[in-house]
């Protein structure tokens, strides 16, 4: 199969395509002929040599797959049946031809969605569903947060959040941003973080009322403002550290208010564990995507052979919605 080997840590150009033997999948594991990855930070992490692969998982990187069953392991009990249309949720090897993966990681493509446009879906719909409704509880008219409004955990937050009934706010860097989250994406309050506090315009927004939950994809560098736009009870959930791992944290503010402030991956987690939020997502989220309520978005495509310039133009910002490698 051909598949992406890093070959050192670095920049984009460590990215090599090479031919490696294909996958054989094990006990309760079904192939996949790959159609389309989608790209994530978590990729890029891994390519600069700050997020390895969990043990036992493949250093190929990759963690979202669209593609045609092609092959079972034993005691697969999962009714899936060779040729059938499925994405995966991965803790690696989706930048290939082929990969393997347990089944309960497996579910079949949302109606109305092609299979390249599919592969942007699993990852983001199994962490922003997670930890909005699994980990966070948000509910029907509470105000999440979501900052990083156009990548691709932000667009599908936004609209997600949006069609379960929450009040949506977001943060983004340009004025052009912030009219696509709102414009395009539906978000209620748009915030432009170059500009302005996001505690106070929120609240200024919002009748007075700040976070009741908070997605955030930055870490330590908004870690005090995030405690500051939190409503009483309100959850902070952190999912990543572009801002860094180390921050301040004032508890007497965390008492206060009686808050809560929960730290989240997904890559690491057990079989079960994924098994249980991709349920969630077949269940809740891909009748919303069926009907129109959200709308899977995608900024660009690239096929595998310019893994390195996908990689280039996500390293430069300029994305709106996700990138995608096509087989």
């Amino acid at each position: 199969m051909r598949a992406v080997q890093i070959t050192e840590p670095g920049g984009p150009e460590v990215l090599q395509v090479t031919e490696m033997p294909d996958p054989v999948p094990g006990p309760g594991e079904v192939l996949i002929d790959v159609v389309a990855a989608g790209l994530n930070r978590a990729d890029v992490q891994q390519r600069r040599g700050f997020y390895p692969p969990p043990p036992g998982a493949s250093d190929i990187p990759g963690l979202e797959v669209s593609g045609r069953i092609a092959g079972f392991g034993p005691d697969v009990s999962r009714p899936f049946a060779v040729g059938e249309k499925v994405v995966a949720l991965l803790s690696g090897g989706g930048y290939a031809s082929k990969v393997v993966v347990p089944a309960g990681q497996v579910i079949r493509i949302p109606e109305g969605v092609d299979l390249v446009t599919a592969a942007g879906l699993p990852e983001v719909a199994a962490t922003v569903y997670s930890n909005l409704y699994m980990t966070a509880g948000l509910q029907e008219g509470e105000t999440v947060l979501i900052h990083g409004a156009t990548g691709g955990i932000g667009a599908f937050a936004i609209q997600l959040a949006k069609a379960l009934g929450a009040v949506v706010a977001t943060t983004a860097g340009s004025a052009e941003k912030v009219a696509t989250a709102r414009g395009f994406l539906g978000a209620d309050i748009a915030i432009d973080y170059t500009t302005q506090s996001f505690p106070e315009a929120l609240r200024e927004a919002n009748g007075g009322h700040g976070a009741d939950v908070i997605l955030d994809v930055v870490g330590a560098k908004y870690l005090s403002a995030n405690l500051d736009a939190l409503e009483v009870h309100g959850r902070l959930v952190v999912i990543g550290l572009q801002g860094g791992a180390r921050g301040e944290l004032d508890l007497g503010v965390l008492l206060s208010k009686r808050a809560a402030v929960i730290g989240t991956t997904l890559r690491a987690r057990p079989v079960e564990e994924k098994t249980a939020i991709m349920d969630a997502v077949r269940d809740v989220v891909w009748p919303l995507i069926a009907d129109g309520s959200v709308r899977p978005l995608v900024a660009r495509t690239f096929p595998l052979a310019e893994v390195a310039e996908a990689h280039r133009y996500f390293d430069s910002g300029q994305h709106t919605g996700k990138i995608l490698l096509t087989m």
